[in-house]
């Protein structure tokens, strides 16, 4: 009897291990987060958050619709669905009071999302030439730039930049190879390979300058993008993504460019954005960038197309 006890009890967890595993960190983290806010909003009004009801999500989509964007709102009710199907309560997010209440939200607001700028070519110029005039350590300038560059060159996410390891990479003639291991539409690790060719300007050169940075720094094996400690002493500890958006923000700042609008996603943005103006069709670009659907490459596709073929030129006035 107490070995089935144990079994079982092996079993509960590795099952609720299996069950974590599913979803990334980062995405179970946004879950408790929004779940919190729903939960808070339930304890203001005397409500019950878990199991809850449409009329109450309903309630709550509303509230949250004086100041939030649309993305925000389909989110939240994502995430405490999924929080009520881990918890083994059934959640109807299709029921008529919450779909219509959605669709009367819409209508009120628009569905046009203003998304952060994406970060193009003069601007990633202005930045690392920012970064060269630092009066800093050679090895912080080439750690900065080599981030921002392969972030760029890559069409990389932010989290993808921070876990890129020394074994992820492969210096080739034609350029460098760089394996993604596990990404945001990647949850089962299947892997992809981003090639980036050298640049004839090697000030700009992604591969260039991570070549260099490996030099300087050292480093063979583990995470390749580290902290420094007090004195600009390289640790082995792994940069978090937030750094990715600070440093980006830092350099944008030094170089007198409003950084605001701009976030970890304006590098992935800004590739996508110039390829699509240099021509690049949205195959290639998605096979950089690893998007799953078209949806969001033919958006950069279009805003980078929009002064090109315009109906206004035709107009002589």
């Amino acid at each position: 009897m107490n070995e089935l006890t144990t079994d079982l009890k092996l079993l509960h967890e590795e099952t609720l291990n299996n069950l974590k595993s599913s979803k990334a960190n980062n995405t179970l983290r946004a879950y408790k987060s929004d779940f919190k806010d729903f939960g808070d909003f339930c304890a203001k009004h005397g409500l019950n958050p878990l199991p809850t009801e449409p009329k109450i999500i309903s309630l709550y989509l509303t509230h949250l619709s004086k100041n939030s964007k649309i993305s925000t709102l389909r989110r939240r009710l994502v995430s405490i669905s999924m929080v009520h199907r881990l918890k083994g309560h059934y959640l109807d997010t299709k029921h008529p009071i919450i779909v219509e209440n959605l669709m009367g939200i819409r209508r009120v607001k628009g569905s046009i999302q203003k998304g952060k700028k994406p970060l193009l070519i003069n601007y990633l110029k202005l930045i690392i030439n920012v970064i060269n005039e630092q009066k800093t350590e050679e090895i912080k300038k080439l750690r900065d730039k080599s981030i921002i560059l392969i972030g760029f060159g890559g069409g990389f996410r932010r989290s993808e930049i921070i876990s890129i390891d020394h074994e992820d990479l492969e210096f080739v003639s034609e350029g460098l190879k760089i394996t993604i291991k596990r990404s945001k539409t990647d949850q089962f690790g299947e892997g992809m390979i981003k090639g980036l060719p050298y640049f004839d300007n090697k000030i700009y050169c992604p591969a260039t300058n991570l070549k260099k940075w490996l030099e300087i720094s050292k480093i063979k094996s583990g995470p390749i993008f580290r902290r420094f400690s007090k004195g600009l002493l390289l640790t082995d500890k792994r940069l978090t993504d937030q750094s990715v958006v600070l440093l980006m923000k830092e350099y944008l700042k030094l170089a007198g460019i409003e950084n605001k609008n701009f976030s970890g996603h304006s590098l992935r943005s800004g590739f996508a954005t110039v390829a699509a103006d240099s021509g690049a069709d949205e195959r290639s670009i998605m096979a950089m960038t690893g998007h799953k659907t078209t949806q969001m490459v033919r958006r950069y596709i279009r805003e980078a197309n929009i002064f090109k073929n315009n109906a206004l030129d035709k107009i002589k006035i």
